[in-house]
C-alpha cells in the first residue's frame, strides 16, 4: 500500500479491501460514497448516503460518464480511463444540489469486470485548511499594512493608506472600502477611501459624516442588511444607501476611534473563512498605526507651533534648581536673551546680572519665596544686547511637588511692546488732557439716564466762551439755555443722536452776558456690549463769526442771483464746444426753454454752419493775455426769422492756460439791425432813384438801335429788296440789344432786392463790374471819363456783393455830382478813377476824381448821418453814412482824404481766406 492509500485508510478508519477480493463490497462509512464503473468510466451504480446530495445528469436512464457528475474544473483534470487512475489518490469535486458542491477523496480498484471507486467527503478538512491559510494570509497582510504605515514618511502617509486600502479591497474583493476616523472638531470623517471601477461611489474624499457613526456597537463587526430590510440603524442609509454594508470598529484607550467601512459587501458570504477576530485584526492593522502617526504628526505640529509662538512672543519656560543654584532656560528663550552664546543653563547669579538693578533684588527675594510655595508673578527689565533700552519681561512661576521631588518652574513673556504701548498711551493721555484743556472748542460728555442725556463733563474752554460751569448746567437744564427759536432743533438733535448714534447740528446758546453764540455741535453716542446707550461724547465749536459771514454771503449771493436772473441782458456760461452750463431767464425766454433746461443744450443749435464755425474760431482765439472778445452774432430763434445779438465773451483758463469755460453777456440788437437793413435798403432805393436818368438812357439806347433796325428792315421789305442774309443780320442785332436791355433790368432787380441775412464769401471785382454796368454809360454820356485800373486779382471777401456795389455806386454818384458842380472851374476833362490792390490780409478799392476835393474842415463829418455838401434839395445826406456802416459790418473800413486832384475814398476789406490768393 502506497503512502497515499495509507493516509486515506487512516482517514476513513479502516484498511482497504484486497485487490483480488471482488465478491463482497467494502463497508460504506457515513460520509462515504461507492461508485461502480464500467471499463470506459461510465457510472453503473452508486451506493452510500452521499449519493442523495449529488446532482444527477440529464440522461439518467443509460450509463453516464463519471465526468458528467463533476464540476467543470475537475472534469478537465481527470483524463483517461479508470485503468489509468489505479494506484492514485483522487480528489474530486462533485456537483451538488443547490450549487453546494461536494469535495470527495478516494481511489479506484478492479471490481468484477469493471471498477470500484471508493470516496469519502473531505469538505471539513479542506475548510480547515482554507481557514488556516486565510488566517495566515490575514496575519501577513495585517503585519505588512501595519509596517508600511509605521515606516512611511509623514508626507506619504495619505498615499500609503490609500494603497493599503486598495490592496485590502482587492485581496478580499470588497467593492467599496473606506476608513473613517473620529475628528475632535468635525465628528466622523472619511480619512481615505477606495472604490472599484464597476462599483458605485458611496463616499467622497475627506467627506464629513457628522454623528452618523456615534452610538454604534464598537466591540464587534456589524453586518448591516439592505436599508429596505431589517437594519437596526436606519440612519446609516445616508452613508450606504440601499446597499449592504459591513462595519469593523477599532478601539483604543479613548474608545471607538475608527471604523472600517465595507460597502455593498456581505462579509460572511464573500469571506467565509474570516471571523470577527480576523476583521478586527485587519482594522487594527490600518487604524492603529495610522492614528499613532497622525498623533505623532499632530504632536510635531504642536511643538512647531509652540516653538514658533515662543519665538514670536519672546517667551519660554524656565526651571530653577535650588540645590545647585542654577536656572535652565528654554532654547528659544536662551537664544533671544543671549544670542552670542549657549546659556541654556547658567548660575542664578549670572542670570540675575542681566536683570536691571532696579528689579534684581526683588526678583531674588521672590525666587526664595517660591521655594516655600508662594507663587511668583513679577514684571522685570532685562538688558537687551545691542539696544540701549531694556526689555520688559513678565515672570511667572510655581512650585510643583514636595521635598526632594519639588520643582520650581515657570515662564517668561516679553511684554516690551505692551509696556511701550502703556507709555505711549500715558503720553497720549497727557497730550489729550492738554489738548482738551487748550482746545478752542468745548468738549463735553453727556451721560444717558432713563432716556435723557445729562451733562457730566465740560472742558475748561466752556467758561471763557459762555461763562458757565458744570454746576450751572446741573442746576438749569441745557435746553433752557438754547435760543427759543432753536429748541425744536435741539430736541430733534437728541432724538437723532439716540436713534442713529451720530449727529451734527447748529444752534444758538446763551452766555452769561445775555448774548447768544452760534455753535456747531458734533456728537457720537457710545453703547455697551449689549448695544444700550451709555454716554454721548461731542464738542461745541463757536461758529458765530462764520455763521454771520455766511449769512452775509448768502444775502450777497441772493442779490447777485436777482441781478443775474432779472437782468435784461442775456448772461450764460458755456464750454468751448458751445455746450451751455448756465443761462439766466432772459436767455431761456429767447430760446423758448426753461432755465433749468438750458444746461447741456448746445448754443450752436440756433446758428447756421457758417455762423457756428466763425463763432468757434473767434472763441478759439481767446488767451490769457486777451481773454475778451465782442462780436455780433446771428441766430435763427424759434418763431423768429432771424435775431442779431451783440455778444461779449470772456474766457476762463486753468493754470496751464487751457480754456475751460466762457462767460458771456449779450443784448438783443435785432431791432437796430433791422433798422440798419431798412436804412440800407432805403438808401439803395434812393440810389436807384438817383440813377433813374442814367438807367433810362441805358435802356433807351438799345431801344433806339432796335427801332432803327426795324425801320430799315421794313423799307427794304417794301422795296422788295430784303435778302435773307440782310434780315438775319438785323435780327441778330435786335437780339443783342434786347439782351443788353435785359441785363440792365435784371441787374436793377437784383440790386434793388433786399440783401441776404448772412454774409457770404464773394469776389469784390464782380461788384466793381456790376457798378460799371449800371453807371458806365450814364457817366460817359455826361462827359466823365472812367479810368479803371487793371484788376488781375481773384480774391474772396465776406459780406454782401450787392451792398458793396451799393457803396461803389454811392461813391461814383457823389464823384459825378462833385464833378458836375465843379466842372465850370476846371480846365481838364472830368474823370473818375477806380483802382484795386491786395496784400496778404486785405483788399483795397480806391475811388478818386478830379473834382477838387472836400474842404479839409469837413473831412471828419462826411460820414455823419444827414450831413451833405450838396445844395439844398439834392441828396439825403445818408449815402456815405450808410456806406460807412455797410463796410464796418463786413469787418472793413471806409476812409477819405484829398488827393492831388480831388477826393479819394478807400474801401478796405479783410480777405476771407488769406492763404488762397490767386494772381
Amino acid at each position: 500500500m502506497n503512502p497515499g492509500e495509507k493516509l486515506f485508510a487512516r482517514f476513513i478508519g479502516r484498511q482497504p479491501a484486497n485487490a483480488g477480493d471482488s465478491s463482497t463490497p467494502p463497508n460504506i462509512p457515513a460520509n462515504g460514497l461507492l461508485v461502480f464503473l464500467d471499463p470506459q468510466g461510465r457510472v453503473l451504480e452508486m451506493l452510500g448516503p452521499l449519493r442523495h446530495a449529488l446532482a444527477r445528469p440529464h440522461c439518467a436512464t443509460t450509463p453516464v460518464p463519471l465526468l458528467e457528475y463533476l464540476t467543470a474544473s475537475h472534469s478537465l483534470a481527470l483524463e483517461g480511463m479508470p485503468a489509468d487512475w489505479e494506484g492514485q489518490l483522487l480528489d474530486m469535486e462533485f456537483r451538488g444540489l443547490d450549487e453546494n458542491n461536494l469535495h470527495l477523496r478516494g481511489w479506484v480498484q478492479p471490481w468484477n469486470a469493471g471498477w470500484l471507486l471508493q470516496l469519502v467527503d473531505i469538505g471539513d478538512l479542506l475548510q480547515e485548511r482554507r481557514q488556516l491559510r486565510s488566517h495566515e494570509q490575514c496575519q501577513q497582510l495585517a503585519a505588512r499594512m501595519s509596517q508600511q504605515l509605521r515606516l512611511c514618511s509623514l508626507a506619504r502617509l495619505s498615499d500609503v493608506l490609500h494603497e493599503q486600502l486598495q490592496e485590502l479591497a482587492q485581496h478580499w474583493r470588497i467593492p467599496s472600502l473606506a476608513l473613517a476616523l473620529l475628528d475632535e472638531h468635525q465628528g466622523w470623517k472619511i480619512s481615505s477611501q477606495y472604490c472599484a471601477h464597476d462599483a458605485p461611489r458611496l463616499w467622497q474624499p475627506e467627506q464629513s459624516l457628522g454623528t452618523l457613526l456615534d452610538n454604534l456597537d464598537g466591540d464587534a463587526p456589524l453586518q448591516l442588511a439592505s436599508a429596505q430590510g431589517i437594519s437596526p440603524y436606519p440612519r446609516l442609509q445616508n452613508l450606504f444607501g440601499s446597499h449592504e454594508a459591513f462595519l469593523v470598529p477599532y478601539r483604543d484607550d479613548n474608545g471607538t476611534a475608527a471604523w472600517l467601512l465595507c460597502g455593498n459587501y456581505p462579509a460572511h458570504q464573500r469571506a467565509p473563512d474570516l471571523d470577527d477576530t480576523h476583521w478586527l485584526q485587519l482594522a487594527a492593522a490600518l487604524a492603529g498605526p495610522l492614528l499613532g502617526r497622525l498623533r505623532e504628526q499632530q504632536h510635531h505640529r504642536h511643538l512647531e507651533r509652540l516653538e514658533a509662538l515662543q519665538g514670536l512672543l519672546g517667551t519660554g519656560w524656565w526651571e530653577f534648581f535650588a540645590q545647585s543654584g542654577e536656572i535652565q532656560l528654554a532654547p528659544q528663550l536662551a537664544l533671544s536673551l543671549y544670542p552670542n552664546g549657549d546659556h541654556a543653563r547658567l548660575p542664578l547669579e549670572r542670570w540675575l546680572e542681566s536683570i536691571h538693578p532696579a528689579d534684581r533684588q526683588e526678583l531674588s527675594s521672590r525666587l526664595r519665596a517660591l521655594q516655600y510655595g508662594k507663587p511668583l508673578l513679577l514684571c522685570v527689565r532685562l538688558h537687551r544686547p545691542g539696544s540701549p533700552q531694556p526689555a520688559w519681561y513678565r515672570l511667572q512661576g510655581q512650585a510643583i511637588g514636595l521635598g526632594e521631588q519639588q520643582r520650581l518652574v515657570g515662564f517668561m513673556l516679553d511684554i516690551s511692546d505692551i509696556k511701550n504701548q502703556e507709555r505711549q498711551a500715558d503720553a497720549a493721555h497727557a497730550r489729550l488732557d492738554n489738548l482738551i484743556a487748550s482746545s478752542p472748542a468745548v468738549i463735553y460728555v453727556q451721560r444717558y439716564q432713563e432716556g435723557a442725556l445729562l451733562p457730566s463733563f465740560f472742558s475748561h474752554s466752556l467758561q471763557p466762551l459762555l461763562g458757565w460751569t458744570l454746576a450751572d448746567c446741573e442746576r438749569t437744564p441745557l435746553a433752557e439755555r438754547v435760543h427759543p427759536d432753536d429748541r425744536e432743533l435741539y430736541f430733534a438733535r437728541n432724538r437723532q443722536l439716540l436713534r442713529e448714534g451720530t449727529v451734527r447740528s447748529r444752534y444758538r446758546l446763551a452766555d452769561t452776558q445775555g448774548g447768544y453764540h452760534w455753535v456747531l455741535d458734533e456728537a457720537r453716542l457710545l453703547r455697551d456690549d449689549l448695544g444700550l446707550p451709555v454716554e454721548a461724547v461731542g464738542l461745541w465749536l463757536d461758529v458765530t463769526d462764520a455763521t454771520l459771514a455766511a449769512e452775509q454771503i448768502r444775502q450777497s449771493e441772493e442779490r447777485y442771483r436777482i441781478l443775474v436772473e432779472d437782468s435784461p441782458a442775456m448772461i450764460c456760461r458755456y464750454l468751448p464746444d458751445l455746450t451751455l452750463t448756465f443761462g439766466n431767464r432772459p436767455l431761456a425766454t429767447y430760446l423758448e426753454q426753461l432755465p433749468e433746461q438750458l444746461p447741456g443744450i448746445n448754443l450752436g443749435t440756433w446758428m447756421s454752419h457758417e455762423q457756428r464755425e466763425a463763432f468757434v474760431q473767434r472763441i478759439g482765439q481767446l488767451s490769457v493775455e486777451f481773454p475778451v472778445s465782442t462780436a455780433e452774432i446771428n441766430l435763427q430763434l424759434p418763431g423768429r426769422e432771424h435775431a442779431w445779438w451783440v455778444w461779449s465773451d470772456r474766457g476762463v483758463f486753468d493754470e496751464q492756460g487751457q480754456l475751460q469755460e466762457i462767460q458771456a453777456v449779450g443784448r438783443d440788437n435785432t431791432e437796430v439791425r433791422r433798422s440798419q437793413q431798412q436804412l440800407t435798403q432805403s438808401a439803395k432805393m434812393a440810389t436807384l432813384g438817383e440813377m433813374a436818368t442814367g438807367l433810362a438812357h441805358e435802356i433807351n439806347q438799345p431801344l433806339n438801335v432796335m427801332r432803327m433796325a426795324v425801320i430799315n428792315v421794313l423799307k427794304r421789305l417794301n422795296n422788295g429788296d430784303a435778302p435773307i442774309d440782310y434780315l438775319q443780320d438785323k435780327l441778330k442785332r435786335i437780339e443783342a440789344q434786347v439782351q443788353r436791355a435785359a441785363r440792365v433790368v435784371d441787374h436793377m432787380r437784383v440790386f434793388g432786392r433786399r440783401s441776404e441775412v448772412e454774409q457770404l464769401p464773394f469776389d469784390p471785382i464782380q461788384a466793381v463790374e456790376g457798378t460799371l454796368a449800371l453807371l458806365g454809360e450814364s457817366l460817359r454820356g455826361k462827359g466823365v471819363e472812367l479810368r479803371v485800373g487793371p484788376m488781375p486779382l481773384q480774391v474772396r471777401v465776406r459780406g454782401h456783393a450787392d451792398q458793396l456795389e451799393q457803396v461803389l455806386i454811392n461813391l461814383l454818384v457823389n464823384a459825378r455830382d462833385a464833378l458836375s458842380s465843379h466842372g465850370e472851374y476846371q480846365d481838364t476833362p472830368p474823370w473818375i478813377s477806380i483802382q484795386a490792390e491786395c496784400d496778404a490780409s486785405c483788399m483795397r478799392l480806391w475811388v478818386e476824381d478830379n473834382g477838387g476835393g472836400i474842404d479839409s474842415r469837413l473831412l471828419e463829418r462826411v460820414f455823419e448821418p444827414f450831413f451833405t455838401t450838396k445844395p439844398v434839395g439834392i441828396g439825403t445826406g445818408l449815402g456815405l453814412s450808410v456806406s460807412h456802416g455797410i463796410i464796418e459790418n463786413m469787418g472793413g473800413r471806409l476812409s477819405v482824404d484829398n488827393g492831388e486832384h480831388g477826393a479819394r475814398f478807400c474801401i478796405e476789406l479783410p480777405l476771407d481766406n488769406p492763404d488762397q490768393i490767386t494772381r
